[in-house]
């Protein structure tokens, strides 16, 4: 039987900014710590977009124009969350049904005035189906989310 905690990736880390900075950086600029690598499109992604709306989606636009939804914007509270499914299959491709997707919610907890605490946790893993252990394994390990959140930590404070 699975556990919760095996469906569940939780990460964090603490960045040097305002909250309201923290929250513009990780949703207007996604596609700046967003791993070029990381792509379900068969050309190089030219933009990823986070479309920063309840009903958007974060999709990427290849160089030839085509175009890969894989996350709508669930909910958008800035500057102290957000929601987004993760709609990407254990084979590594674009999940049609919804149902059988993760969520992701960020959260965003001020420590201090110019210090906010990022809070990430991939939940609901095991709606993926058959094989939803290696969506977990991909996000929790140091290629999934601890990447995206070291390269968010760079760019916030890069951004100074």
């Amino acid at each position: 039987m699975t556990q919760a905690a095996d469906v569940v990736v939780r990460r964090k880390i603490v960045v040097d900014a305002t909250i309201e900075r923290a929250f513009e950086i990780f949703t207007a600029r996604f596609g700046d710590f967003k791993p070029p690598e990381h792509n379900l499109l068969g050309a190089p992604i030219a933009e990823t977009v986070f479309e920063p709306k309840v009903g958007g989606h974060i999709y990427d636009r290849g160089e030839d124009g085509a175009e890969c939804r894989w996350a709508r914007v669930l909910a958008y509270d800035p500057p102290d969350r957000v929601v987004f499914s993760w709609d990407i299959s254990p084979q590594w491709q674009v999940e049609t049904e919804p149902d059988n997707t993760s969520e992701v919610e960020v959260r965003f907890v001020a420590e201090t005035p110019e210090r906010t605490r990022v809070e990430l946790e991939h939940r609901h893993l095991d709606r993926h189906g058959p094989g939803w252990e290696s969506v977990r394994d991909g996000v929790e390990n140091d290629g999934g989310w601890p990447l995206y959140l070291d390269r968010y930590a760079a760019l916030v404070a890069k951004s100074g």
